[in-house]
């Protein structure tokens, strides 16, 4: 199965039996367990904000980032691995080629090493583009306490997280460079993904075919027309916020 946010399989056995109680173990959108991720979501992001603030300049901040980082890692790291492992391999949904692939990658490593770019583009892709999978998921996959479930709110709480630590609590300032940065390594990656997907008959990114499960791209128009219109609106929603964040500094 596919979740439609992201591209990524839950990994469900289709043909399976299913056990006792299956039937209410199956996630529903904005039911008991999501109000519990969203709740979650927040309150991490309200705890990362007041401490990234009180440990701001001190040498406790580094550690504190670095740590979040091998977190990220620690679960990540696996979870890549075993998709590429012979039982779990699926060309169509185990490479690692979705945006939120990259952009756990550049979140641990703008934890580990506050580089501006990889900041920039964990504010820009952990702000903006994952916060639609929390809100609107398309997860086919059982409920909490699967390794699918797992694995899919993991992903889509700490890139948030983390953007909002490094900028609201560690004091990282989004600016006009790092747009351009955002902007260029997105398109790149369109680009680049748009290719193998025609190569090799994938949908990585839904960039060559909308997902079958209803959602916002089918607002959009027709492929590809729709890759236009979301390039637009993204381009416009990032612009807007990293306007405050200049116009408070004067620049």
């Amino acid at each position: 199965m596919r979740t439609a946010a992201t591209g990524h399989r839950a990994d469900v056995d289709p043909v399976a039996a299913p056990e006792p109680g299956a039937a209410a173990d199956v996630f529903v959108p904005y039911g008991p367990t999501h109000w519990a991720a969203l709740g979650l979501g927040a309150v991490g992001a309200v705890v990362l904000v007041l401490v990234g603030r009180r440990l701001r300049g001190r040498r406790a901040e580094v550690r504190f980032r670095r740590g979040f980082a091998v977190l990220i890692l620690a679960f990540q790291v696996p979870v890549e691995v075993r998709r590429l492992l012979p039982g779990q391999f699926d060309l169509h949904d185990s490479l690692p080629l979705q945006l939120s692939d990259l952009a756990w990658i550049a979140a641990a490593y703008a934890l580990w090493s506050g580089r501006w770019w990889a900041c920039a583009l964990t504010y820009y892709w952990g702000l903006t583009l994952t916060p639609q999978a929390v809100f609107t998921p398309a997860l086919d996959a059982p409920d909490f306490p699967h390794l699918a479930f797992l694995e899919f709110w993991v992903l889509h709480l700490v890139l948030p997280w983390a953007a909002i630590h490094l900028t609201w609590g560690a004091g990282v300032r989004p600016d006009w460079r790092g747009l351009r940065v955002a902007v260029a390594t997105t398109a790149a990656w369109a680009v680049l993904v748009l290719g193998f997907n025609a190569w090799a008959g994938t949908n990585y990114g839904f960039l060559n075919r909308k997902p079958d499960n209803p959602s916002l791209l089918d607002l959009l128009g027709p492929w590809p027309w729709y890759l236009v219109v979301e390039l637009v609106l993204v381009v416009l929603g990032w612009a807007l916020i990293t306007w405050p964040w200049t116009r408070r500094r004067g620049a």
